[in-house]
C-alpha cells in the first residue's frame, strides 16, 4: 500500500471509531463505515482502495446526514484513479410521507473530465413505499452547480435534480439497494447510479458488493463520459 492509501485507511478507521462511541451514548446518532482493498501481483501489480462513512442524526421533525467516500487505484505504483465525494443533506418532515430537503454535494476526480463539481439544491421528497421489506423514496429539486474542468475553465449553472432510492430487505441478514441521482444543467448533466447487495457476517459487520456508474453528458474531447467502479467491501453499522 502507498503512504496515501495507508493514511486513508487510518482516517476511515479513526472516524468511524469516534462516531461509534458517540452513537452508543446518544441514540439519535446512527451511521456506517466501509473499507475495501484489493491487491494483485505478478506481471502487473495492481491495487485498489475504497473507503467511506456516513453519519446521521435525527431530532424531532429534522434529519441530517453526512457522507464521505474515496476511491484510489494504482498500477505498477502509478496512480490510475483517484476520486472523492463529500455530501451533506438535511430533511424537514412535513407529513408521514412528505419532506423538504436541502443538499450540498462536492465531488473531486483527478482523472475525470471535471476536477471538482460543487452543487447546492433545495427540493421536495416523498416516501412512496415504507414497510418492513421495501422502502422507496423519490426527490425533485432545483439549485446551482459550480464546476472546474480538468483542462481549465469554469462552469456556473442552474440545475434541476431528481433522485430515487430503493431498499429491499429480502432476508433477515441481506439487503439490496439501488440509488439513482441526477443533476441536469444547461452545460452538463451528471448522473450517478449505485447498485449494492449486503449480507451480514457477524453482528454489525457486513460484506457489501457494489457497482457504481458515474456519467457526465458533456466532456472535453478524448475524455470518457462514464466511469464505473466495482467494489467488495466490509461495512460496519453503528
Amino acid at each position: 500500500m502507498t503512504p496515501r492509501q495507508i493514511l486513508m485507511v487510518a482516517l476511515t478507521i479513526t472516524s468511524f471509531s469516534v462516531f461509534a462511541e458517540e452513537a452508543e451514548e446518544q441514540s439519535p446518532w446512527a451511521g456506517k463505515a466501509t473499507l475495501g482493498y484489493l491487491a494483485t501481483s505478478g506481471n502487473t501489480e495492481n491495487s485498489t482502495l475504497n473507503s467511506g462513512f456516513e453519519v446521521g442524526y435525527k431530532s424531532g421533525q429534522w434529519a441530517h446526514l453526512l457522507e464521505a467516500a474515496a476511491i484510489t487505484a494504482s498500477e505498477n505504483e502509478v496512480t490510475t484513479a483517484e476520486a472523492y465525494d463529500l455530501g451533506w443533506k438535511s430533511e424537514r418532515k412535513i407529513s408521514d410521507h412528505d419532506f423538504l430537503f436541502g443538499r450540498l454535494q462536492w465531488r473531486k476526480d483527478n482523472f475525470g473530465a471535471f476536477d471538482t463539481q460543487f452543487s447546492q439544491s433545495l427540493g421536495y421528497g416523498r416516501r412512496l413505499i415504507e414497510n418492513d421489506q421495501h422502502k422507496l423514496s423519490a426527490e425533485l429539486g432545483v439549485g446551482a452547480r459550480q464546476s472546474e474542468l480538468q483542462l481549465g475553465g469554469k462552469e456556473d449553472e442552474t440545475i434541476f435534480t431528481a433522485g430515487a432510492y430503493y431498499r429491499w430487505q429480502f432476508s433477515e441478514t441481506a439487503e439490496f439497494r439501488q440509488d439513482l441521482a441526477i443533476e441536469a444543467g444547461g452545460e452538463n448533466t451528471y448522473s450517478e447510479s449505485v447498485t449494492a447487495i449486503s449480507a451480514k457476517l457477524l453482528g454489525d459487520l457486513a460484506l457489501v458488493a457494489s457497482y457504481t456508474i458515474k456519467n457526465n453528458s458533456d466532456v472535453p474531447p478524448l475524455t470518457e463520459k462514464t466511469d464505473t467502479y466495482t467494489a467488495l467491501s466490509l461495512e460496519y453499522v453503528f
